[in-house]
């Protein structure tokens, strides 16, 4: 798949570099994160409370009270599932009473927020999850076998392609939902006196970089359906060249 036939020789598929350029900018992404991360996970907050406590704060303070706040293991898998109204904070936020603690688990509160409030791109994210499971899963075999078959493949992986896009549509729809949660959590941080005004622009500066993790990927995405569409969009003309 990745390379042709020309003139006697095999030469590169050039589409390979939107792969290349996806894949530079979740590394660039994940190391900024876990830096900025791991500065202000130094940085005890002024309040003391942890995680765990100023995600209680900030759901109570929005008349949320049938949301649970528990721990999860692992290393920055914090969450909120809205099929179970349960908060999760990992470890290094729940007990933690660090700014960098208290902006991811402000950050998560900020989902049940949109949860409570109805908030639309939230509604449209949760109902194309089914499909963008489907989509990662099978976009790429679909597109495969699409080419294993030969005459009968072109129309095959230009489903592939629309199947693959359901994937690509949820990291677009995951941006709003992110940037959204990520004003709420600085806003109610500050005006519930959790943080002080410097320890929020710490906050600010946390949350902007795990944002620049949901552009990359969102980015990723886009890049890998682009060559996809370039390689096997057209596929069947090529074939009967």
């Amino acid at each position: 798949m990745g390379y042709g036939y020309g003139y006697g020789y095999y030469y590169m598929d050039w589409t390979y570099i939107l792969v290349l350029i996806g894949a530079v900018l979740c590394m660039v992404a994940s190391a900024r994160v876990n830096s900025t991360y791991s500065k202000y996970a130094r940085v005890r907050s002024m309040s003391g409370m942890t995680g765990a406590e100023a995600a209680q704060r900030i759901l109570n303070r929005n008349g949320i009270y049938d949301v649970r706040v528990e721990h999860v293991r692992g290393n920055l898998t914090d969450h909120y599932d809205p099929s179970r109204k349960v908060l999760r904070l990992s470890d290094a936020v729940y007990g933690s009473n660090s700014v960098a603690a208290i902006g991811v688990a402000a950050h998560e509160c900020g989902h049940a927020v949109q949860h409570q409030k109805g908030y639309a791109p939230l509604k449209i994210r949760a109902a194309l999850v089914p499909a963008a499971n489907i989509g990662s899963r099978l976009g790429i075999p679909i597109i495969l076998l699409g080419i294993l078959l030969g005459g009968a493949g072109s129309f095959l992986a230009q489903i592939g392609i629309w199947v693959f896009s359901a994937a690509v549509l949820f990291q677009i729809v995951t941006l709003p939902v992110e940037f959204n949660a990520s004003n709420r959590a600085m806003d109610m941080l500050g005006q519930y006196g959790i943080l002080g005004q410097q320890e929020v622009g710490h906050v600010r500066k946390v949350l902007s970089a795990a944002a620049l993790t949901y552009v990359a990927a969102a980015a990723s995405s886009v890049l890998q359906l682009l060559r996809l569409v370039l390689l096997f969009g057209g596929r069947g003309g090529r074939d009967r060249d």
